[in-house]
């Protein structure tokens, strides 16, 4: 029984090698060689010319940068250009107030996203008095302060007048200093559930919080819940 010719040809080998497409022979060598078949990187090499921003630009000039970039010292890369373009991005991220109003205090600190210490104002660092590192040091947190860095000790710290007065020091020295200049959005972060938490919101809803009220974006309550975990320690009871 004849086997079947599945899966077989049925050109013969003299008429495939006609059919191959014509390519000049090599200095040593008797065979044509064949051509390979395009690619998907060949065709996309072929669309390179045709974008006008690459056209006069050698390979060779693009490799060097690359290999300067790679070859470049870290710090040499933080420097005005890279300050510039750390800021630009920062631009569309809103400030920060978080506001964290436990049973005994009230801590209120003001964050920027994270710029150059020559971009901040607030900073201290002039570009002539400095150091090239201290002018690059990354600053984010502007503003930290609690009700007892205004001078209320003890219990007193824990009260409503405690946070009302904080938040009211807090505003004037963000305004007086200079850190509401670049601010162009805000973001009010609350956290805990202590006699502050209201205090500072009467606060910035009054007249002493006119110049960041229309800037405030978005409410955040990061409040921490627990869920399951361990047992709590048992409740103090007095008496």
């Amino acid at each position: 029984m004849a086997t079947p010719r599945a899966f077989r040809s049925f050109t013969c080998f003299s008429c495939r090698q006609r059919l191959l497409p014509e390519v000049q022979h090599r200095t040593f060598a008797s065979n044509p060689r064949v051509a390979a078949a395009p690619n998907a990187f060949s065709s996309l090499g072929s669309l390179t010319p045709s974008n006008p921003r690459n056209r006069g630009r050698g390979q060779q000039e693009n490799t060097a940068s690359i290999n300067d970039i790679l070859n470049a010292d870290t710090e040499t890369l933080r420097n005005s250009t890279f300050a510039d373009e750390l800021a630009g991005g920062s631009r569309d991220q809103p400030h920060k107030l978080h506001i964290y109003a436990t049973k005994h205090n009230t801590h209120l600190t003001f964050v920027q996203p994270s710029k150059p210490a020559s971009q901040t104002a607030s900073s201290g660092v002039s570009g002539t008095s400095a150091s090239a590192k201290d002018q690059n040091k990354l600053v984010d947190v502007l503003l930290s302060i609690s009700a007892g860095n205004i001078g209320f000790r003890k219990a007193g710290r824990g009260s409503y007048d405690a946070a009302y007065q904080l938040a009211a020091f807090a505003l004037k020295q963000m305004k007086e200093k200079g850190m509401l200049r670049d601010m162009h959005s805000l973001q009010v972060v609350l956290r805990g559930f202590g006699a502050g938490r209201e205090a500072v919101t009467k606060v910035i809803l009054g007249s002493e919080g006119r110049f960041i009220r229309n800037r405030i974006v978005s409410v955040v309550d990061a409040t921490r819940l627990k869920q399951g975990g361990p047992r709590s320690k048992k409740p103090r009871r007095l008496g």
